[in-house]
């Protein structure tokens, strides 16, 4: 089964080193490790290759990027080949990525991208996979936690690297600290199981489903329905490929919303091409990552994607986004943070893809 070694509120990288590079990037099973981020026209291809980098490692998350590589989206949009770059602790970030060339466009989020454009990156975010981020407090079904006013008097595990993003919540519902016994954790949550805690800092996505596999019954509520509506796997990419690369990049975002429409279609072949292909060195579990899709489907539509396509972003979204950045203190206006006249194009272009 798949271990519980969850991302944090920055997991993408360190707010303050964003610009400093970090490991080496991870090489991918979509194509070769060199390759050069802004592609090369030398194998025939309209747009050559171009490097992706992943928020993490190759699971179910990334189920409609495997999508667009196997069915030959990428390939249909004039792409040679997409490197496909695994994430995770040890990886670089997207916005390092961006900043040093070695990446063309990442997957990211508005809580790390933000900083970095505040920092000097020329960056921006072009769409939303995820309407919701998967952030949430898992609580055990026998004496649940619905909401954040439910934890007051209780106590809650929370992962060091989690205290920024948890303290943001606190403060979105005008809970003081002292209000909450916050204990201090990793990220496996046996101790929840345990009854040690009352409460967990999980993703919506991942320990709510292996805990309930192991027999815990469990409730949960999201942080972006208590007043932290930050989207997630957003993808990013520099000022200059917004300027001077449009059709190329509205050709790979087409690819992605095949990809992702095909995805959330079918959770199961989804789960499939994350176990036995694209991260078939993780040691994932099938059943796991089926459930996992299916939930994660909840987080990638909504009423105003069905509406006007995937990735889009409503002004009122961008706003509250906005809002909740600045409950973490990242002070930033959504000019500098979001372009979203790409997806606009494209769906004025191709209404089909709604």
């Amino acid at each position: 089964m798949n271990s519980i070694d969850r991302r944090s509120f920055l997991r993408y990288s360190a707010l303050t080193g964003v610009a400093l590079g970090g490991a080496g990037l991870l090489a991918a099973c979509g194509g070769s490790s060199g390759t050069s981020p802004n592609g090369s026209t030398d194998d025939g291809s309209k747009y050559g290759k171009v490097a992706v980098q992943l928020s993490w490692i190759k699971n179910i998350e990334f189920a409609g990027e495997y999508f667009a590589d196997s069915r030959g989206y990428f390939k249909e949009a004039g792409f040679g080949g997409v490197d496909l770059i695994a994430g995770g602790a040890a990886s670089t970030s997207v916005e390092a990525g961006l900043d040093t060339g070695k990446v063309w466009i990442g997957l990211s989020a508005p809580q790390t991208t933000a900083p970095a454009i505040l920092e000097g990156l020329p960056a921006k975010i072009v769409g939303a996979t995820f309407q919701k981020n998967p952030f949430a407090i898992v609580s055990s079904a026998a004496n649940p936690i619905k909401s954040p006013a439910d934890m007051k008097g209780r106590k809650i595990g929370v992962q060091d690297t989690n205290q920024l993003i948890f303290g943001a919540l606190l403060a979105a519902n005008g809970i003081e600290a002292d209000e909450v016994t916050i204990v201090p954790a990793q990220f496996d949550p046996t101790p929840l199981a345990n009854g040690e805690v009352d409460g967990w800092v999980s993703y919506v996505t991942n320990e709510p489903i292996v805990l309930a596999a192991k027999g815990f019954a469990n409730d949960h509520f999201l942080f972006a329905d208590f007043g932290l509506p930050l989207v997630a796997e957003t993808l990013t990419v520099t000022q200059d490929t917004i300027d001077n690369e449009r059709d190329k990049l509205k050709a790979f975002l087409i690819a992605e919303i095949k990809g992702w429409r095909d995805a959330v279609a079918d959770p199961r072949e989804s789960a499939r091409l994350a176990v036995e292909i694209y991260g078939k060195d993780q040691g994932l579990d099938l059943e796991e990552q089926v459930l996992e899709a299916i939930a994660q489907n909840d987080l990638v539509v909504s009423p105003e994607t069905e509406a006007n396509g995937l990735f889009t972003m409503s002004d009122a979204l961008i706003e509250q986004n906005i809002s909740a950045l600045r409950t973490a203190k990242i002070d930033i206006t959504a000019e500098q943070l979001f372009d979203l006249s790409i997806l606009d194009e494209i769906y004025a272009e191709n209404p089909d893809l709604k």
